[in-house]
């Protein structure tokens, strides 16, 4: 199972997560976030990282510009998208991209295309708020190319097991405060991950 390990806002933390295994690093740009990077501080992380290892942009509604500018100048290879007025125009983006669906109830997994999705659970807030989308919404669907968000820690990651998942992301799981990551929980982390079918 793949990890993203979001909410990277410093080198030391980038590479304890590369070194406990993550396949990719999120970065978020969305500036009310207690872990918004600037992309000039995200370029400066990303140059120092060694090779092999998926650098990602988180967006909030903003413009295909915007999203363009920042993945530029910040190298990133995806942008993990949220665009709760679906309004961007995805074929003017110049980079790979993901849609977040923000879930509030079981419908909103129904009718999704065959694309890759990041599911997170619907909170008033973005992002790290530590709320879990309900497990049993998932139960007689293909998962395969979904990715789960959303409170998710190295102690309750086993009750994904079984449902087929691409890969978990996680931000808040593995902190010792926000934008602070903590080394032993995100080794904690992978090693459960890696133990899930």
């Amino acid at each position: 199972m793949r990890v993203k390990i979001c909410g990277i806002t410093n080198l030391q933390d980038a590479l304890d997560a590369i070194n406990a295994g993550a396949d990719a690093l999120g970065f978020v740009f969305y500036a009310n976030s207690p872990r918004y990077i600037t992309p000039l501080k995200a370029k400066e992380i990303v140059e120092k990282l060694p090779p092999f290892v998926q650098i990602v942009g988180l967006f909030v509604n903003e413009n295909e510009n915007f999203i363009n500018e920042v993945c530029a100048e910040s190298k990133m290879h995806l942008a993990q998208i949220i665009d709760d007025n679906e309004i961007l125009n995805y074929e003017l983006l110049k980079v790979k991209s993901i849609k977040v669906i923000r879930v509030k109830s079981q419908k909103d997994l129904k009718n999704l295309n065959k694309d890759y999705y990041l599911l997170d659970a619907f909170v008033d807030g973005f992002g790290g708020e530590g709320k879990r989308v309900a497990l049993e919404w998932f139960e007689n669907l293909d998962c395969s190319k979904f990715i789960l968000a959303g409170g998710l820690t190295s102690n309750n990651l086993k009750e994904i097991n079984g449902y087929g998942f691409y890969g978990v992301d996680v931000s808040s799981g593995v902190e010792e405060s926000k934008g602070k990551k903590s080394k032993q929980k995100m080794i904690d982390f992978v090693k459960e991950a890696n133990e899930i079918a």
